[in-house]
């Protein structure tokens, strides 16, 4: 029903948005570094929990339009790209701050770090365009229940999210010892990153409207 060159776009794409910095990274990072690695995995269940709603919400939704108005796939897909495009440029551009930066935080319970994850993801413009304008161009509508494609198409995107986000939380403080004395490794990272997110961008729009381009 979903082909390989789908789950694999899917993957790409997240994989270099999850690695791109945005509020999720931000707030996962700043807990981990400030109130310990146990914080920033409960605060990544509040991110879990906000991927799901985004799922459940969006897929619903699109599958009863996509149906009705099957040419808003070729919008969709042309928005997508040039949202990583602006993503791209948003990762490079000069005077970016450093996400592994450390900065004081006051220590939160339990309940509040899930609060702020979830909260964090649900108003986060990436994870809404993401669901909105991306995935959905890697549906194809003659390959089956739209429903469904769009289900497991998003639960790759929060397998990859999910898990570079564990490993981010897991590894922060280190990170952010070994980049404090290392710039030109961060400007090293963000360079890859923008590159990878733009080139996703390019192979997005030059794609088939008809179907997900080769990623």
């Amino acid at each position: 029903m979903v082909e390989q060159s789908a789950v694999l776009g899917v993957a790409s794409i997240a994989l270099g948005m999850v690695l791109s910095p945005g509020p999720n990274m931000l707030y996962l990072v700043s807990r981990s570094i400030g109130q310990g690695r146990r914080a920033g995995i409960i605060s990544l269940g509040g991110v879990a929990a906000g991927f799901l709603v985004y799922l459940v919400g969006a897929n619903l939704g699109l599958a009863v339009l996509f149906a009705a108005v099957p040419e808003l796939l070729s919008v969709i897909r042309i928005a997508g790209a040039l949202y990583l495009l602006w993503l791209a440029w948003n990762t490079v551009k000069p005077g970016g701050m450093s996400v592994f930066t450390v900065q004081d935080v006051p220590a939160d319970s339990p309940r509040r770090l899930f609060a702020m994850g979830l909260m964090t993801n649900l108003l986060n413009p990436k994870i809404a365009i993401l669901y909105i304008s991306v995935i959905p161009q890697f549906i194809d509508l003659d390959k089956g229940n739209v429903l469904l494609q769009g289900i497991v198409l998003g639960g790759f995107q929060m397998a990859v999210a999910v898990s570079v986000n564990l490993s981010i939380v897991l590894a922060a403080g280190a990170i952010a010892n070994l980049l404090a004395d290392r710039p030109s490794w961060l400007r090293a990272q963000r360079v890859a990153m923008g590159g990878m997110l733009g080139t996703l961008a390019i192979m997005l729009a030059l794609g088939d409207s008809a179907g997900p381009p080769d990623l």
